[in-house]
């Protein structure tokens, strides 16, 4: 198994000081717009390698107006191990994390538990840029191989050093090719571990009978070119694209560009053409079969943050979720703004009231 059995938040966002004793059971969180809910949920994230669902920088988290920093603490079962996980920020200073009273790398977070989320923000997924898209993909593909951060981090880094070059016109072939190899050796990773993601993800969505459509995913490069997959062919092609590079100021090709793409199935539409309710039921599909992929491969499935899951669902798909999240044996934090919205899920899971206080949010446990 794989849950949450306590967790502390101090002066993170909202929260002066919340504690929440878990038993493994889904997560039912309401309250109020404003109160605090996602708060709770963005610290469950910051559990895992990143920057969390809102993607804030850590000052950001940092409760206001004390500004004295932020810490989330978490005992952990991961399998059949306990964890004491700390994660914390003290303003002004980089974030730190400490497994087991040692201090770790983020990456090591990625090796001890899967969370996987969805956000409102996420619903947009199909008719906005494809950055969007690539992060949503690389998350789920960090959920499988943790590793993946790295690639994606070190990839990034040495094509920021080359665009550089490239702004100022550099043109000398040596200061390119050390950077071009550590692009290749990364993207080479990169286009392998996202290409297995894609793999494990369709193989979930074919094994499951689920009240939720099924996603044909492809992953697309602009111009329906194709990246070479061999480190020795990306260098290549890095060296062959200067001169177009060049007039651009940018790198032009590389898997910085891919674009991942679905298609609603039984209907056969992309998911940019479907509606609102058909784009939300693709999202919560995919995270569904990221969950069952993950169970299969790490042995346990991963935590879920579901915040607002609600939106966009009718009562018969609502439903459905919860059945499929607890058959799952899944810790899905869902939030929403009425308890009514949870009233399918009975003594199935935990649930709690956020409140708003004088600016400070409170959480209390609700019996049912």
């Amino acid at each position: 198994m794989l849950a949450l059995r306590e967790l502390t938040l101090s002066h993170f966002r909202s929260h002066r000081i919340a504690r929440l004793s878990l038993d493994g059971r889904p997560v039912a969180i309401h309250g109020r717009n404003g109160a605090g809910k996602t708060n709770i949920l963005e610290a469950v994230s910051m559990l895992s390698p990143g920057r969390g669902l809102r993607r804030a920088t850590v000052d950001e988290m940092i409760r206001r107006p004390e500004g004295v920093g932020w810490k989330v603490t978490a005992t952990l079962q991961s399998l059949h191990q306990m964890h004491e996980v700390e994660t914390w920020v003290e303003a002004g200073s980089p974030r730190q994390v400490r497994i087991d009273g040692k201090t770790a790398p983020q990456v090591a977070l990625g090796r001890i538990a899967r969370i996987v989320w969805l956000i409102p923000v996420m619903d947009r997924l199909w008719v906005e840029g494809a950055e969007g898209r690539r992060r949503f993909l690389d998350r789920m593909t960090m959920s499988f191989e943790p590793d993946h951060a790295d690639a994606v981090l070190t990839y990034e880094k040495a094509m920021r050093e080359r665009n550089r070059l490239l702004k100022d016109g550099q043109r000398d072939d040596h200061w390119y090719g050390a950077l071009e190899s550590q692009m290749a050796r990364a993207a080479t990773d990169i286009i392998a571990n996202r290409a297995a993601t894609l793999s494990q993800l369709a193989a979930a969505q074919a094994e499951a009978e689920t009240a939720f459509p099924t996603a044909n995913l492809s992953l697309i490069q602009p111009e329906s070119t194709e990246l070479p997959e061999t480190e020795t062919d990306l260098a290549q092609a890095f060296a062959d694209s200067r001169p177009r590079d060049l007039l651009a100021g940018r790198t032009l090709i590389g898997p910085h560009r891919t674009d991942l793409a679905a298609i609603y199935a039984a209907k056969g539409i992309a998911a940019r053409d479907c509606s609102t309710g058909e784009q939300k039921a693709l999202l919560v599909s995919l995270i569904l079969a990221n969950g069952r992929a993950i169970a299969r491969d790490f042995g346990a499935p991963p935590i879920l943050l579901l915040d607002e899951v609600a939106a966009h669902l009718d009562a018969t798909r609502r439903a459905a979720l919860y059945d499929e999240v607890c058959a799952l044996g899944s810790q899905a934090f869902m939030t929403g703004t009425g308890p009514e919205l949870f009233a399918e899920l009975g003594d199935r899971a935990s649930h709690f009231e956020v409140s708003e206080v004088d600016g400070t949010s409170r959480i209390e446990e609700v019996t049912q």
